[in-house]
C-alpha cells in the first residue's frame, strides 16, 4: 500500500486540502511525519486543541469557513481510559459530542470526514476477531463515549469513514511501549496482564492507512466502519516480553527484568477492558489491498528512534 500523489517535491495545483485535528497526539504526530515524506500529495493543515477546540461548534464552523478543505481526519481523542470514569463530562465532550459536531460541519460543506475509533466499543467476549458488523457493547466509560461518537458521525453523514483500531503506540507521548521501557530500566520484576489479547498498532501504520483513504476518490471509498489493527495477535504480557527483549538488544535497558503474567482480576482498575481486542481487517484489505500490519516492525522503529535520540 502506498500513498498516491504527486512527485515528492511538486505540489499539484489540484492537490487535496487535508485538515488534521489532534496534531499533538501520537497519531497526529505520526500523520505529520508521514505527510512530510510525500509533500506533493496534498496540502496539509495540522491543528492542536489550542488552535481549534473541536468541542465548540462555533469554532469549527468559523475555522472551516475561513480555511476551506476537502477532507478532515479527526485524530483527536480523550484516551485516558481509567481517568475517563472520573472525568465523564470531559471525555464525552471530546469522544462523543465533538465527532458529531465535526461530522455535521463537514457534511454541510461537502467535506469528507475520517474519524478514528477503538476496539473498546466491544465487550471482548467473542472467540474470534471482531468484524465491523458485530454488536457493540462497551464495558467502560471510554468505550461508551467512542461508540456514541461513531453513531454521531455516521448519523450526520453516511459517507463518513470510521476506522476502529487499538493498542496504539508510537515514539511520542505516553503509551505501553514507553512505560515498559521506563519500568524495565527501574525494576527487577514487572507484573503484566496475560488474559487480554489484541493487535498492537504502530501509529505509523495507522497513519498510512488514514492518508491513503483520504487521498482516494470518494466515489471509490464507501463510507461506514472499517477495522485496522496490528498483527500478530498477542497478550499484553507477550507484548511486554517482546518490548523488553528488543529494548535490551538495542541497549535501551541494561538488563531484562522478570515479566510476571497476571490476570485482569489481579490488576485493580476502575474501568474493565475487553479480553478480546482482535480486529478483523478483511473489509479494509478488500478495499486497499494487503496492509502493513506487523507491529514488530513498528516497535523496532520506535525503539531505534529512542536510541538515536538518546531517550
Amino acid at each position: 500500500m502506498s500513498l498516491r500523489g504527486a512527485p515528492r517535491n511538486a505540489l499539484r495545483p489540484d492537490a487535496p486540502r487535508i485538515l488534521v485535528t489532534g496534531a499533538d497526539g501520537q497519531l497526529g504526530r505520526s500523520l505529520r511525519a508521514l505527510a512530510a515524506q510525500a509533500p506533493g500529495a496534498a496540502r496539509y493543515t495540522f491543528l492542536n486543541r489550542s488552535q481549534l477546540d473541536i468541542t465548540q461548534a462555533g469554532a469549527i464552523s468559523a475555522w472551516l469557513d475561513a480555511h476551506p478543505a476537502d477532507c478532515l481526519i479527526n485524530a483527536a481523542a480523550y484516551t485516558a481510559v481509567d481517568r475517563a470514569a472520573s472525568e465523564p463530562d470531559l471525555s464525552r465532550a471530546i469522544n462523543a459530542a465533538a465527532p458529531g459536531l465535526l461530522a455535521r460541519a463537514c457534511a454541510a460543506r461537502g467535506l469528507r470526514l475520517l474519524h478514528v475509533s477503538t476496539d473498546y466499543v466491544f465487550d471482548g467476549r467473542l472467540d474470534r476477531p471482531y468484524r465491523e458488523g458485530d454488536p457493540a457493547a462497551p464495558l467502560n466509560t471510554y468505550g461508551r463515549g467512542k461508540l456514541e461518537g461513531e453513531h454521531a458521525v455516521l448519523a450526520a453523514d453516511a459517507r463518513a469513514i470510521v476506522v476502529r483500531t487499538g493498542w496504539v503506540f508510537s515514539a511520542w507521548g505516553g503509551n505501553f511501549v514507553r512505560t515498559m521501557v521506563r519500568l524495565g530500566s527501574q525494576r527487577d520484576t514487572l507484573r503484566v496482564i496475560d488474559d487480554q489479547v489484541g493487535g498492537p498498532t504502530w501509529a505509523g501504520h495507522l497513519a498510512r492507512v488514514l492518508l491513503t483513504l483520504a487521498l482516494r476518490p470518494a466515489s471509490e471509498t464507501p463510507g461506514g466502519v472499517y477495522h485496522f489493527g496490528g498483527q500478530p495477535w498477542v497478550s499484553w504480557h507477550g507484548f511486554a516480553l517482546e518490548i523488553q527483549a528488543r529494548a535490551l538488544a538495542l541497549g535501551l535497558i541494561a538488563r531484562r527484568p522478570r515479566v510476571e503474567a497476571i490476570s485482569s482480576a489481579e490488576w485493580p482498575s476502575p474501568e474493565p477492558r475487553p479480553a478480546n481486542g482482535r480486529l478483523d481487517c478483511a473489509r479494509l484489505e478488500a478495499l486497499l489491498g494487503p496492509l502493513e500490519r506487523d507491529w514488530r516492525i513498528g516497535l523496532d522503529r520506535v525503539l531505534e528512534t529512542w536510541r538515536s535520540e538518546g531517550s
